[in-house]
This record gives structure tokens, C-alpha cells and sequence, in this order.
């Protein structure tokens, strides 16, 4: 009898785990409350007006079509029952399974910070990228009809965190107000205009080499970017940022980049969670009294030969969906499985038009333009489609040589600011679940977040396999 596996999530994890299954005599379903891949790497790039929506997502119903054992279904992983191996939805269709594989991924951590919720923007979805583009245009705009705005902060941006995606975020932003937006509204003294990113520790980029972090804080300063490095924030309001001591820093936008924290698949299902919500496994990745049940990627608390746990990178969740696939085909075959081990092929980040760090095993390590192109070959490669790749190659080309951004079209309003960690809407899935209706009853109302959510290692490239929070 065909063995059926069922996948949580289509993110880089998911998406791997379901492709190495090709050959194997199994029935995959991959589950995602998303209809689409989200390449999260270039989520700011999306936010920065550099590239569209489309350019960095694709249909996961187009991605495994092709693959005659794989199906994908849109739905919301609510709940399961371990015991019986069955997933409960949102929908309140039951999805069973021989073996299931968790890689739902990550959201923004907060960290109890105040006002992270209602003040500030995330970066995990095409939503929260959208977000930021529209608020950032919506603000120039405003000032373009009233330049006395840009000395009340309208145009100031904070960006907390400085992890890849935070200098990222804060090299392009950057980029953006002085290379495009000038020469649009050239009614506006944009010197007035800062850029800022905040990190609690006094360096950037705390993976990597001290050298590597001091040229990307130096890359980050030529840039105009003002560095508020061992500086932490005490709460965000609508005015801007407080830092420890009571300074405020007026912002009209704060873009939140400060870390991630595992969906919370752990505490729905009754599992052992570690910090930051990751579940615990095994050293083949299956849950400790659950052997049926693997988890990947993001949420998964995998740890190294010293015990310290896996950075939350594409890489690692790629590598963890080949090695799960194998494991299956070990159990099949009636053969033992050694623990999974990462192999760090390295990390890169990118600070801006030819500059980038890259860190490499055996001590390697590379910046400025060697960096920069090793990064853009590697997302292109790492992107799914030909036509996304087409696009985005195209896109970087023509951004390169006229210093054009053409994505910043401004639609209808969207809201100021994004919620992060919606605990009321996790509730309200709890509470759901616990009154899903018998069969053909009525359905109640359907809450409005849940998980199922891309994800499973796309926090950040730490590529040298592809390298994403």
C-alpha cells in the first residue's frame, strides 16, 4: 500500500522535502495556508520597489504539477490528533497520514517589545513587503503636498535589527530615497530625511567575521545610513521609536527585522518546544515518541556535534528535506539512518550596488564587488521559474544601468502598519478547533490566522546553497 506524506508548508524546506520524494513509492500532499513559494530573500527588494510581487513568488500548484506523486492543497493546520495521524484544518477537513513533515517555518519575534504590533512593519510576506512600499511612497507623497512634514520625521525610517535582512533593508531604503526618489521629487530636501538602523549588540552581522561586519558597517555609513549599534529600543509608537533612556527618534516608518520565532505548530500540537518556540527533535529530525512525525527547517530545534542550535537559514531546511526524503526511503528498505549533520557551504549578505560580505568555509572570505556577484548568481539560481529568474535578471540589469526602480506605483490606501504576533488570532484558532463541527454540520466562523504559513528555513539566505528572516 502507498505510504501517504503530508507536508506543512511550501517553503524552501516543504518544497525540498517534496522533490526529493520523486522516486520514492509515496503519496506526497503538501499543505500551505499560502497558494504560492515565497522566495523571502528578496522580500525587501519587493519593499523597496526594486522588484514585484510576481517576480518572487510562484504557484506551488505549478511547481509540483509536473510530479505525478505530489498534490498541494490550500488549507490552515489548526490541530492534529498524533495518535490517530491526522491534521485538522481550518476548513474542517481531516488530512491523514503515514508520516507527516513540519516545516511551517517562522514569523517576526517581537520580544515583548511595546508597540512592535501596532507601530511597526514586518518582513515575511508579499503583504508586509507591499506594506512598506505603499507606506513609504504614501509618505512622499505627503510631503511632495506639504514639505514641512519631512522635518517632523514623515520621511525618517528606523530599522530595527542588524542581521542580514535589517542592513538589506536599510542599504536599499537608502538607495532608494537617494538614487530614484530624489530626482522624483526634487521639491524635497531629502538631507532631512535619515535612514537609521538599531542593533542592540555593538556589531552587525553577528554571524560573521569581525572584518566582514566592520566593512558592512562602513559600506552602511558611506551609504548615509546613521548606525545606532549597542542601542536598544524600549517601545515603538506612532511617533517613532524610544530607545533604553527615554531619546526618541521620530519615524514615520519603523521596519521591525530584529528576529524570528518558530509558528507555534509546536504548542498546537502538544509538543516539547525549545526557545523561540522551535520544536524538539531527534537526531534523524522525528519527533521524541512520534517517529511518524519529522520537522524541518525554521522550526525545527536541530543542533550542531556541540549542541548548538541550527541557524534558521534556507540552507539548513533545504538539506534537512533531502535528508528526511532519504530517511524515508532507509525505513522503506529496512535500513538504518545516520543523524542528520549540516554541511555550512557559507553565508553572504548585501548591503548595496556592489557591496556584500560572503563568508565561506576553511576561512574564505570575500566583500565588495567578488561578493556582490556571487550573491546575485546565487539568488538568481536559487529562484524557481524561468520566468522569475528572466524577470529578475532583467529587472537587476535595467535597475543597474539607470539607477531606475519601476515598481513604485502607489494603489489604494493600505493599512499604516501591520500586526506581527497576532496572539488574539491564535486564540481564536484554539477555540475553533476545539467546537469543529460533526459531520455535516454547520461550519463556524473560520478565524482569521492560522498556520500552514511558507516558510521551513527562509528567514534569511545564509547561502552558499542558495543564500535567506
Amino acid at each position: 500500500m502507498t505510504r501517504r506524506v503530508v507536508v506543512v508548508g511550501a517553503g524552501f524546506g516543504g518544497l525540498t522535502t517534496a522533490r526529493a520524494l520523486a522516486g520514492q513509492d509515496v503519496a506526497v500532499e503538501v499543505v500551505d495556508r499560502r497558494n504560492h513559494h515565497l522566495f523571502q530573500p528578496l522580500l525587501y527588494q519587493v519593499a523597496t520597489a526594486g522588484l514585484e510581487p510576481s517576480d518572487i513568488a510562484y504557484a506551488v500548484r505549478g511547481i509540483v504539477k509536473r510530479q505525478r506523486n505530489v498534490r498541494f492543497t490550500s488549507a490552515e493546520v489548526v490541530g492534529a490528533d498524533l495518535d490517530a495521524k491526522v491534521l485538522h484544518t481550518a476548513s474542517g477537513r481531516d488530512i491523514g497520514y503515514d508520516h507527516v513533515v513540519l516545516a511551517a517555518g517562522a514569523r517576526t519575534a517581537t520580544f515583548g517589545v511595546p508597540g512592535v504590533d501596532e507601530h511597526a512593519f514586518g518582513l515575511k510576506s508579499l503583504e508586509d513587503a507591499l506594506g512598506i512600499r505603499q507606506h513609504l511612497l504614501e509618505q512622499f507623497e505627503r510631503c511632495a503636498a506639504d514639505p514641512s512634514l519631512v522635518d517632523e520625521g514623515a520621511l525618517n525610517v528606523v530599522v530595527v535589527g542588524g542581521g542580514p535582512t535589517g542592513v538589506e533593508m536599510a542599504g536599499s531604503i537608502s538607495e532608494l530615497f537617494n538614487r530614484v526618489l530624489r530626482a522624483d521629487y526634487p521639491e524635497l530636501d531629502l538631507t532631512r530625511a535619515q535612514v537609521q538602523l538599531v542593533e542592540m549588540v555593538p556589531n552587525l552581522l553577528m554571524p560573521f567575521a569581525e572584518p566582514l561586519q566592520d566593512h558592512a558597517a562602513e559600506q552602511l555609513r558611506e551609504r548615509g545610513v546613521l548606525l545606532r549599534l549597542g542601542d536598544a529600543v524600549e517601545e515603538i509608537t506612532a511617533e517613532g521609536v524610544v530607545m533604553e533612556g527615554g531619546e526618541v527618534i521620530p519615524a514615520a516608518t519603523v521596519i521591525w527585522a530584529a528576529g524570528v520565532q518558530a509558528e507555534p505548530l509546536g504548542e498546537l500540537f502538544g509538543l516539547e518546544t525549545s526557545k523561540g518556540g522551535r520544536i524538539v527533535v531527534e537526531g534523524d529530525l522525528s519527533v521524541p515518541g512520534h517517529p511518524d512525525v519529522f520537522v524541518i527547517g525554521d522550526l525545527a530545534a536541530a543542533t550542531d556535534r556541540e549542541g548548538n542550535p541550527l541557524p534558521q537559514l534556507a540552507p539548513v531546511a533545504m538539506q534537512q528535506g533531502r535528508y528526511v526524503a532519504d530517511v524515508l526511503a532507509d525505513r522503506t528498505a529496512g535500513r538504518s539512518s545516520k543523524p542528520f549533520r549540516y554541511r555550512d557551504k557559507g553565508t553572504m549578505a548585501t548591503i548595496g550596488r556592489r557591496a556584500a560580505v560572503a563568508q565561506l568555509p576553511l576561512g574564505l572570505r570575500f566583500t565588495g564587488s567578488l561578493a556582490w556577484l556571487a550573491w546575485l548568481v546565487l539568488h538568481i539560481y536559487f529562484l524557481i521559474g524561468f520566468r522569475n529568474r528572466a524577470s529578475v535578471l532583467l529587472n537587476w540589469a535595467w535597475n543597474y544601468v539607470t539607477w531606475d526602480r519601476a515598481a513604485r506605483v502607489v494603489t489604494e490606501p493600505v493599512a499604516r502598519r501591520m500586526p506581527l504576533e497576532p496572539e488574539p488570532a491564535r486564540d481564536a484558532v484554539r477555540e475553533w478547533a476545539g467546537r469543529r463541527p460533526a459531520e455535516g454540520g454547520a461550519e463556524p466562523a473560520r478565524p482569521a490566522d492560522a498556520i500552514g504559513e511558507p516558510g521551513g528555513g527562509a528567514e534569511q539566505p545564509g547561502y552558499a546553497e542558495g543564500q535567506a528572516g
